[in-house]
């Protein structure tokens, strides 16, 4: 796919608004609010399949926090947890059933630090609390606030979300498309918007409207996909 891989765009950063809900519309309604200062839950955790989008949720509200004025960080899977500082005022620590011994330490003592000053703690992993093979103390700290399981797409909401973002880019999205999308290529969101995006250029490129034989074509080139 050599073709395709020179034609698509970064994916856009994560970002509150740019996640399509599904049935997580209560964990971004909750997340929203928590960015905006109100008064909601300052300890999160969130779990799900990999794929569901909780590493977005928490890059998209540690980002909008920092927007917001808040010194935060967020830890992604393999860095290592920092020490405390009095400066943090929240932090998003993202895969914590990969934590080693030191990390969970380090997460614990960082965990009562940030809850001690009113700030706010984020986590998510791919098992609710209970299930989680880490030190029972973090175990139970993790469980102390919301714990929101992250809910996959199914194929229908992911047409869903591929119609409304062609939608907002201006052009009609034949079933046909959609379908072969979902069973040929990627199957996580953001890479089938990139995809799309692709297929909006090459469609305006060459002047020939959105269909089956112009997405084959935008992907034929040393790829085998099939026809």
């Amino acid at each position: 796919m050599k073709q395709l891989a020179l034609t698509l765009a970064p994916a856009p950063a994560p970002a509150l608004d740019n996640f399509f809900p599904g049935r997580n519309a209560e964990l971004l309604n909750l997340l929203g609010n928590l960015v905006a200062g109100r008064n909601v839950e300052r300890s999160v955790y969130l779990w799900g399949e990999a794929g569901s989008g909780r590493s977005h949720l928490l890059r998209a509200t540690v980002d909008g926090l920092q927007a917001a004025g808040l010194v935060c960080l967020f830890v992604p899977r393999g860095d290592p947890v920092p020490v405390p500082s009095a400066q943090l005022r929240a932090v998003a620590v993202d895969d914590v059933e990969t934590l080693d011994a030191r990390n969970q330490r380090a997460f614990f003592n960082l965990y009562n630090q940030i809850r001690e000053r009113t700030g706010i703690v984020l986590a998510a992993g791919n098992a609710p609390p209970a299930r989680l093979k880490l030190r029972p103390e973090l175990v139970t700290r993790l469980g102390w606030g919301l714990v929101y399981q992250v809910q996959a797409l199914d194929d229908d909401e992911k047409a869903l979300a591929l119609k409304r973002h062609a939608a907002s880019r201006a052009f009609d999205l034949p079933d046909g498309v959609i379908d072969y999308l979902q069973r040929h290529m990627s199957r996580d969101l953001p890479s089938l918007m990139s995809i799309l995006d692709a297929l909006d250029r090459h469609s305006l490129e060459a002047k020939r409207p959105i269909t089956l034989p112009l997405l084959k074509e935008l992907l034929r080139p040393e790829d085998n996909i099939p026809q």
